[in-house]
């Protein structure tokens, strides 16, 4: 999706491709379950329940039309897990991709890391344009020769061939995880990673794949006593000795692995206290954090639970410095979506290149976007309508109670079977704000 300066104030938001099927048709091994571009934008990873992973490549910049950026094509595809069988527990283990992780560029091949509910893989993304020709021992079929045939020696050639792109394993990290695995995320400096399920959080090295390091451990002596799990986790862009993880309950930590090895005991505990005019039935399940991000500078975080987005400034841990309300409508529902379990739904967040706007996920197949300078926000919809390239999306417009307005919709005719879960935004196309061009993709769940 692209963004389009209509005034000097004003944006026009219209779709600019569309992946995959639009109709309601469509394989469960299709659904997408992540997205993410790489460091630099040119390349966006998605996987899906079926365990592959796509990789679009975006074509180069067009001349005549210099602030406008080339389409995103298919780049490799392969397949990352496949589906297993835990004979000791007797459980099927999904081949689902739960997250996909770019490592930064350093050479001419692409690295990133994958995960399903139990193993992480590092795969190398490489291309072969030329070939070699000219063995002494070999045929070009591949057959080897009898060395006594050989009466002279060549010199073996690289002759030009196709652009042949490969994914190639390169790691595999097993083994570590009793839980399902929530989350991965990169270390900044390069050479470790995290990866989370919903009582522990393991430290890897990229480079060994047979121990990690346990780093958080909550996971009580009588399972009977469990009160909260973990439902995310990310190292901080700047700081390696930083992360945090977010709770079922509300809470956010934040850790030093500087104090200790075993990160048990945080630096900090950001929680909200709890309005009691709003407290009912629900409030544990829609106080649950489904994501937590840094911003790109490493001064907030944003988390998001299942009603708001909530910024918070990590030298402030008593409340958060921005509530957002994403579909505060949906409050007088919660009965009927605790019933269909649509309120136990995981929804990302995700900030645009500069930390000034944020994203995420709602029913009905619509996205919110939230300016943080101008205090503005938008409501768009992922229709089939407006799936045609260039279409210029309309803002929406839900009516929570009373006379409903002719552009508005009721909030008791939104599809809950229809939503956006998994949003990514390219990290160099910012607003400042909401100026040309900017670029974002989601994944809607029919």
């Amino acid at each position: 999706m692209a963004g389009a300066g209509g005034g000097s104030n004003d944006v026009q938001w219209c779709f600019s491709q569309v992946k995959g099927a639009i109709d309601d048709d469509v394989a469960e091994a299709d659904i997408i379950s992540t997205v993410e571009f790489n460091h630099s934008g040119e390349l966006l990873a998605t996987g899906d329940k079926g365990g592959r992973v796509v990789i679009f490549q975006q074509e180069l910049e067009n001349k005549c039309q210099p602030q406008s950026r080339g389409e995103y094509n298919v780049y490799s595809t392969f397949q990352s897990h496949e589906p297993e069988f835990d004979y000791l527990k007797s459980l099927e283990i999904e081949e689902k991709i739960n997250k996909i992780r770019w490592l930064p560029q350093k050479n001419a091949a692409q690295f990133l890391l994958s995960t399903n509910d139990k193993t992480i893989k590092l795969w190398k993304i490489s291309e072969r344009d030329k070939r070699p020709e000219g063995y002494n021992l070999k045929e070009e079929d591949g057959s080897y020769r009898d060395p006594n045939t050989v009466t002279t020696l060549r010199v073996p050639v690289f002759r030009p061939m196709d652009l042949m792109v490969e994914a190639s394993p390169r790691r595999v990290f097993a083994n570590a995880h009793t839980y399902h695995i929530n989350s991965i995320s990169v270390n900044s400096d390069y050479e470790t990673y995290l990866s989370a399920d919903d009582l522990r959080i393991n430290l890897w090295h990229l480079e060994i794949t047979d121990r990690s390091f346990n780093i958080v451990d909550i996971k009580p002596a009588n399972m009977e006593e469990l009160t909260e799990v973990i439902t995310a986790s990310e190292f901080h862009p700047n700081q390696c000795n930083t992360f945090v993880y977010s709770s079922s309950k509300g809470t956010i930590r934040l850790c030093d692995m500087r104090a200790s090895a075993l990160c048990d005991k945080h630096s900090k505990l950001f929680e909200e206290p709890e309005d009691p005019s709003n407290r009912s039935f629900f409030s544990e399940i829609i106080s649950s954090i489904s994501d937590v991000k840094f911003s790109h500078n490493g001064r907030y975080m944003m988390t998001r639970d299942y009603l708001s987005i909530k910024i918070w400034d990590l030298n402030m841990e008593t409340r958060p410095v921005e509530t957002y309300q994403v579909h505060e409508y949906l409050r007088s529902k919660l009965c009927s979506l605790y019933e269909n379990d649509c309120i136990f739904d995981k929804f990302e967040c995700c900030w645009n290149g500069n930390d000034s706007v944020v994203m995420t996920g709602s029913y009905n197949n619509f996205f919110r976007m939230f300016d943080r300078g101008q205090q503005r926000d938008v409501t768009l919809e992922a229709s089939r309508e407006s799936s045609k390239p260039r279409s210029v999306l309309k803002p929406r417009k839900v009516c929570a109670g009373g006379k409903r307005k002719k552009d508005e919709i009721s909030v008791d005719s939104l599809d809950f079977n229809k939503k956006i879960l998994h949003t990514a935004w390219h990290p160099r196309r910012t607003s400042s704000p909401w100026p040309p061009p900017t670029t974002c993709t989601y994944s809607r769940t029919n």
